[in-house]
């Protein structure tokens, strides 16, 4: 069975494949014939796709033709490139051109997942019995497509993981007048309203101790991000140490969730050579 299906593989490959630098075969330093051929980037990647959905090890996912110190050395030299920040980008870019992204309404909320490992950002979760933990404050469009996100330990409050999120705007160009942030009772608070008033932003915030449906305002975008974002076992249970390395994973994935909703959204508009069948 597929890790992703090929209409939604294959696009992601070839716009990965020409962030890559150009690599020799053999090492320019060495004598041919004497070391193994350079293992394939597509094989690389392929693998680093399965370990994002599946969420094994790198040694379970090892195999004849790609060991775990390779996809480790390899996701690390990607890393140090920016590739996965910049996949991410284009995804955006190419969806903003196409389809438009819904940016004067925004919402932002926090989720917590599991983090057995510890590492930079994990701390003790609360609803977890104390056990370690991740927290995403993501923030994503009216739609739902992921914007940003900031990480810290589960026994962070959403609040104040606010003002590094809505930073995440400033990558995003030049915005539309009137941006209107969608926000649970976890953040109804002066200290939030001052936040949003000296940015020029409009929140819409749920009042404390009062039952209000998720339907009743956009908030419920960002929950269903949180939702599609958790579907890849990888960040649902992270094992991830380093920042940098979860947040290559959590871009790949929001990369991948950007392609499948504008595949999605286009398909009754656009016509491609890969277009599938049916609609995603």
């Amino acid at each position: 069975m597929p890790t992703l299906p090929s209409w939604l593989t294959e696009p992601l490959w070839d716009q990965f494949q020409a962030l890559l630098p150009e690599r020799p075969e053999f090492h320019p330093h060495r004598p041919l014939g004497c070391h193994r051929r350079r293992i394939g980037d597509r094989i690389v990647f392929d693998k680093m796709l399965q370990l994002l959905r599946f969420g094994c090890s790198y040694e379970a996912i090892a195999d004849t033709t790609c060991s775990a110190t390779t996809i480790r050395d390899r996701r690390d030299e990607w890393i140090r490139l920016g590739v996965f920040v910049r996949l991410k980008q284009i995804a955006l870019e190419s969806y903003d051109r196409i389809v438009g992204l819904v940016l004067d309404q925004i919402a932002v909320d926090g989720s917590i997942t599991k983090a057995p490992g510890g590492g930079e950002a994990a701390g003790r979760s609360p609803v977890d019995r104390g056990k370690q933990g991740l927290k995403r404050s993501g923030m994503t469009d009216g739609y739902g497509i992921p914007l940003g996100r900031v990480l810290a330990g589960a026994n962070q409050h959403d609040s104040p993981l606010l003002a590094p999120t809505l930073d995440r705007l400033n990558d995003l160009g030049p915005l539309p007048d009137g941006i209107t942030v969608h926000l649970d009772a976890g953040y109804d608070s002066d200290r939030t309203r001052t936040l949003l008033n000296e940015g020029g932003l409009q929140g819409r915030i749920a009042h404390k101790g009062e039952n209000a449906p998720i339907q009743a305002s956009r908030r419920w975008h960002v929950e269903r991000t949180h939702v599609w974002q958790n579907a890849f076992h990888r960040l649902a249970r992270c094992y991830e140490r380093r920042v940098t390395v979860i947040g290559a994973f959590f871009d790949l994935a929001d990369t991948i969730i950007t392609v499948r909703s504008l595949n999605r959204q286009a398909w009754t508009t656009h016509l491609w050579d890969e277009r599938p069948n049916r609609r995603p």
